[in-house]
């Protein structure tokens, strides 16, 4: 079973970061935990240029944005009339709003990170980087990522009916499965395990090894279907409904594209937390998917904390 007893909820008080507080409110009402809301106050104050360098006091200033950020802090939690769950409001100065939800979470040893992000992509992630992002890929616990999206009409903006776990058949993936089987049970989701068979890239002078254009072969696609149907049954957890898919392509994409298609409501998947120039070289699917997914993304560490324990 999941043992959650902190969850963060960080908020620059956007309407992309709004997308991801039903979620939190859910789990934290499911499982009892604690809710901290973190504010960061970052002014950029390495920037000579920045305006702020010119106002006569910026401890004023501080002192102002802290009083403006805990109202709205608590006016976010009486909207949504959640005022008897067990919360701490927490405002910090940082250099960047990653780095200060990294800091929080390792000091205060959060179970779990809810937030929201735009899914930007091309220049303009290139130009301003993404805080979910580094969150994902340094963060000491998993990470629940909400983009901000049009909902399905009816339905509230936690709702879970899919879950779709890729897996590529490591350690890690199985790690994920544990717990898209036990977020399973907490939504009484219907649970689907997705293996994209890489498409590789050839010179056009090389001989054809496989099938062109995002196809495979038949018998790789039952050993396949085979593999993940053995995956699923030695997998812990609780019993849930589950179907099993294969496909073919880039990974992140093709997830995307699956997702979409079928109308998942939440990808659960493991990151490998790479950093420093094997990151710049390998890249990260779980990345990728945090821009280009339709639905939100729990994403399980490789290293750090785990959220299993007893019942």
């Amino acid at each position: 079973m999941l043992r959650i007893e902190k969850i963060l909820y960080p908020t620059d008080f956007s309407r992309c970061a709004a997308h991801a507080l039903p979620h939190t409110l859910r789990l934290v009402e499911r499982h009892g935990a604690e809710l901290h809301l973190l504010h960061a106050l970052v002014l950029h104050e390495a920037d000579p240029g920045n305006a702020a360098h010119r106002l006569p006091d910026m401890e004023e200033l501080y002192q102002a944005l802290e009083q403006q950020a805990e109202a709205q802090l608590q006016a976010e939690v009486a909207a949504e009339g959640k005022e008897h769950l067990e919360i701490r409001r927490a405002q910090v100065r940082s250099i960047s709003a990653a780095s200060a939800i990294l800091d929080y979470a390792a000091e205060n040893d959060i179970d779990l990170i809810v937030m929201g992000t735009h899914g930007r992509r091309g220049l303009r992630r290139l130009l301003l980087g993404s805080v979910a992002e580094e969150v994902v890929r340094l963060a000491p616990c998993p990470v629940l990522t909400v983009p901000e999206r049009e909902l399905r009409e009816g339905l509230s903006a936690d709702h879970v009916e899919r879950i779709v776990v890729p897996v590529d058949f490591s350690q890690h993936a199985k790690l994920a499965l544990d717990y898209a089987r036990e977020l399973a049970a907490v939504y009484g989701a219907h649970l689907h395990l997705l293996h994209v068979v890489d498409e590789v890239v050839y010179p056009d002078f090389y001989p054809p090894i496989m099938p062109s254009g995002g196809s495979i072969t038949e018998e790789l696609r039952d050993q396949s279907l085979e593999k993940l149907r053995g995956l699923l049954a030695t997998a812990e957890g609780w019993e849930v409904e589950a179907d099993v898919h294969v496909g073919a392509g880039r990974a992140a994409p093709a997830i995307a594209d699956f997702a979409k298609d079928q109308a998942i409501d939440l990808i659960v998947i493991a990151s490998h937390g790479l950093t420093g120039i094997s990151h710049v070289l390998l890249g990260s699917v779980t990345e990728q998917l945090v821009r280009r997914a339709p639905c939100p993304i729990f994403t399980v560490k490789a290293f750090g904390k785990r959220l299993f324990g007893n019942a």
